[in-house]
């Protein structure tokens, strides 16, 4: 299973180095020296060199990639890896988007409520963009206090919402 996990971001300095914006909870695992990543559009796999962090910024250096004008044709584009469909993080409070997204979303009574479409990070907490039947999207808060049980295997997401999460705007 192809995965996105970065976007190269600008040149850093004049030795090819460049910023990338991890999109990944693991970034020092996919951004390891010797990772191989891909990109699109299509063009010859990016091989790791090194990488550090830098007041809160990953900056990697990639093989053959020497000067600032290397560094700047990269701009923009989006780095991906191969993993297995069926691997999962360490931690098990943790998921990749990838085996979240249209798992099938029920109440805990087991009433269906739709399907999740994409998983959305922001600063203070993830959200789970919920696909109902009527063709509205709904977002979950992704905590436990919400978000009681995850099924992978079963591809169910089990939902606790508070009244007025699933209704729809009347206004």
């Amino acid at each position: 299973m192809r995965v996105v996990v970065g976007r190269i971001g600008r040149p850093h300095g004049i030795r090819g180095q460049v910023t990338v914006e991890p999109r990944t909870d693991e970034p020092d695992m996919r951004f390891a020296p010797g990772a191989v990543l891909s990109v699109d559009p299509p063009m010859p796999d990016l091989v790791v060199e090194h990488i550090h962090w830098h007041s809160g910024r990953l900056l990697v250096s990639f093989r053959g990639v020497g000067d600032r004008d290397g560094a700047e044709a990269l701009r923009g584009l989006l780095l991906h890896v191969e993993r297995e469909a069926d691997e999962a993080p360490e931690d098990p409070d943790e998921f990749y988007d990838s085996s979240l997204v249209d798992c099938t979303v029920q109440l805990t009574d087991g009433t269906v409520v739709g399907t999740v479409a994409e998983v959305v990070h922001l600063p203070g907490q993830d959200l789970l963009s919920v696909r109902t039947p009527d063709e509205r999207d709904v977002l979950v808060p992704f905590v436990s206090a919400i978000v009681p049980t995850v099924d992978l295997a079963g591809r169910i997401v089990v939902i606790d919402p508070p009244p007025g999460l699933l209704d729809a705007d009347e206004s």
